[in-house]
């Protein structure tokens, strides 16, 4: 990777991996793009606003830039989908599609997230293997299970260098998630830090979780990784933790013993939550490239918890 360009800049995950990548390759190599204008993003590097929807636009930023690695990061997540699934569709694929013709005009690489959410149906819910049958029933998984497919293509017909994990939730001390169904994850440090009563909407359903750190580290490994000892490469499952929320709240109690929490559960998350692997075997990617998580949820609260407070909310 030289000249990066990173699409959906401004979300979760972008916002944060725009300074980690630039912290690598450096500021003007980086190039962070999203919708509307970002004074945080422009302020240590090249900022475009885009609408990566119009694809004249995006090619012309790619060109223009030199770029040679496409981090797509444009996403309606999960319970936000629901409420409108065309919508999801159309900005979901829309993306995808735009990138991966423009990496196979420009001859750019592709790294676009996948997730816990592509799965769904009849599959193993401890221990989900890297090849399973996969039949989400949430629009959002519809998409990442549809580009995981349309990326494999695009490598396997016309050699774009498409690289993909499936993430499972991502916490995060910088940025807060928009709509996903792990969010309850992030929100509980906060509620726990600002001495609030915490209103979990899921209960009783293990998800796999990721510390962001690991996650950007498992961006770049990938991206980085000799291609020719990658052969899943769309999509790989990775994994560090899985927990339920009861979990999660008793290892904040062990810290903050006066912390409350109580449930009110939000039928569409719970089903979304249900529907997905309580843990993933990511036995291809150690193997393949060399993944290993570096955080627990131990390590993780503990580090949550500190860079939370220091925000004096």
């Amino acid at each position: 990777m030289k000249k990066i360009l990173i699409v959906g800049a401004g979300g979760q995950i972008g916002s944060e991996l725009v300074t980690y990548l630039r912290g690598i390759y450096g500021g003007s190599n980086v190039i962070a793009a999203d919708l509307r204008p970002n004074e945080k993003l422009a302020a240590d590097g090249p900022f475009v606003e885009l609408d990566v929807l119009n694809q004249n636009k995006f090619a012309y930023t790619v060109h223009k830039n030199g770029v040679d690695t496409i981090f797509n990061l444009v996403a309606l997540l999960s319970a936000t989908g629901e409420k409108n699934p065309q919508l999801a569709w159309n900005i979901n694929m829309g993306a995808l599609n735009n990138s991966l013709e423009i990496a196979r005009e420009y001859n750019c690489a592709v790294f676009t997230p996948s997730s816990i959410g592509a799965f769904g149906g009849d599959f193993p819910r401890d221990n989900t293997p890297q090849d399973v049958a996969m039949q989400p029933d949430t629009m959002y998984g519809v998409c990442k299970v549809s580009g995981e497919l349309l990326s494999n293509y695009y490598y396997s017909r016309y050699g774009v260098d498409t690289r993909s994990v499936r993430f499972p939730g991502i916490i995060s001390n910088v940025t807060l998630p928009g709509g996903g169904t792990t969010d309850y994850a992030v929100e509980i440090y906060y509620a726990a830090v600002k001495g609030e009563k915490f209103v979990c909407p899921v209960r009783d359903v293990y998800m796999d979780m990721m510390y962001m750190p690991d996650a950007l580290r498992a961006m770049v490994e990938l991206m980085e990784a000799d291609p020719a000892k990658l052969r899943h490469r769309n999509s790989f499952n990775i994994a560090s933790m899985s927990f339920t929320p009861d979990i999660i709240y008793n290892e904040i109690r062990k810290r903050i013993p006066e912390f409350e929490m109580t449930y009110r559960v939000d039928p569409v998350k719970q089903g979304i939550a249900e529907s997905w692997p309580n843990s993933l075997d990511d036995t291809c990617a150690r193997e393949e490239w060399g993944w290993k998580p570096q955080w627990d949820l131990s390590s993780m609260t503990d580090d949550m918890l500190e860079a939370i407070r220091k925000k004096n909310l």
